[in-house]
């Protein structure tokens, strides 16, 4: 409990990167990133479960952070769903995509002949559908519908979000809301999904007790993530239901030490983005690091990642340097049919999300 005895813990790690996805140019650098520590805690008022030590003012967000996940066809797929979701929910007319990022998924809506304006302060290009600023009622835009992609679990008050949300949207509007699963994460021990930078995570019943209205909601990405679609005028403060408490598991990081062989043989992971970062910090931490990382992105390739300071190879280079039959991490199931195909089925895999 805080001091306050209104918080539950639930899970602590301590010095984990506050920016999982900021690349480093060296080794050095990345060992020396600022750090941060989660306190995992449920909130006995509201039922919301949040980190008790984040700070937001260490959140400065700058080309240097890199989350594409657009470069992989699987991933590519996902997108297309989410797309037919907001076309048949929200609407084709007059669409706010608040915290755009790098404007990807946007120029799919776009695409597909939506009617969609983007506000993120830290995009780089050069779309003039998409504001460098943030979407407030000074904007002069009031939307039919809003969507917001993996950005709630990065904000401190997402109840106070969404309420100014509401506020510059004139008071009404459907929103389309995504986020990582903390069902998922609590049913499948996914240690190395709790990040520093995920200051939230949410459950499906969290907005239901946040929102009048769900006009829809369910599981994507291989149940990884959670959507709704809801009625922003409907929006209240969410009271803790007993009855539906977070069911946290024991023994969470049991798994750290049971996977894969133990090392010298040599061990990579695939996929040098958030999970990766947590998976390789902690393996090193708990006496069995990997000594290579492979990624898709290019973006990340020749960089080093935050904390460990593991350097991110593209997957023809590392291959070359790994013996035939050396485990492969795999920090994401949904991806193991690319990964065999393109490192020629000759490894063993394992799927660290998979119990």
């Amino acid at each position: 409990m805080n001091n306050k005895g209104l918080s539950k813990l639930l899970y602590c790690q301590e010095q984990l990167p506050i920016f999982q996805n900021r690349m480093y140019d060296t080794e050095e650098e990345a060992k020396a990133c600022p750090k941060g520590d989660v306190w995992l805690v449920e909130d006995q008022l509201t039922g919301l479960v949040s980190n008790a030590h984040f700070r937001p003012e260490l959140m400065v967000y700058d080309a240097h952070y890199q989350n594409e996940q657009a470069l992989s066809p699987l991933f590519h797929e996902h997108l297309e769903s989410v797309s037919q979701i907001i076309d048949r929910c929200v609407g084709r007319n007059s669409v706010v995509e608040v915290g755009c990022g790098k404007g990807f998924f946007l120029e799919m809506l776009l695409s597909k002949g939506l009617d969609v304006t983007g506000f993120d302060p830290a995009y780089e290009g050069d779309n003039p559908r998409i504001l460098k600023h943030y979407f407030d009622s000074g904007v002069g835009i009031k939307a039919n519908g809003l969507v917001l992609r993996h950005v709630l679990e990065h904000v401190q008050d997402p109840f106070d979000f969404l309420l100014q949300l509401k506020e510059a949207n004139g008071g009404n509007g459907k929103i389309y809301i995504e986020v990582p699963c903390f069902e998922w994460i609590c049913r499948h021990r996914a240690w190395f999904d709790i990040f520093y930078e995920h200051v939230n995570y949410f459950r499906i019943s969290d907005f239901h007790r946040m929102f009048g209205t769900v006009i829809e909601s369910g599981r994507l990405f291989g149940d990884q993530y959670l959507y709704v679609v809801a009625d922003l005028a409907t929006i209240r403060k969410p009271e803790m239901n007993l009855n539906d408490r977070v069911v946290f598991p024991e023994n969470f990081t049991g798994n750290l030490f049971q996977q894969g062989p133990a090392e010298p043989n040599p061990a990579a992971i695939w996929g040098g983005a958030s999970k990766g970062v947590i998976f390789s910090l902690l393996k090193a931490r708990s006496g069995h690091p990997v000594s290579t990382v492979i990624d898709i992105n290019p973006a990340k390739q020749g960089k080093y990642l935050p904390a460990v300071g593991l350097l991110v190879k593209l997957p023809q280079d590392a291959l070359a340097m790994l013996p035939k039959g050396s485990p492969i991490y795999v920090m994401n199931s949904n991806y193991l049919d690319e990964i065999k195909m393109m490192s020629n089925n000759a490894y063993q895999y394992i799927e660290v999300d998979h119990d």
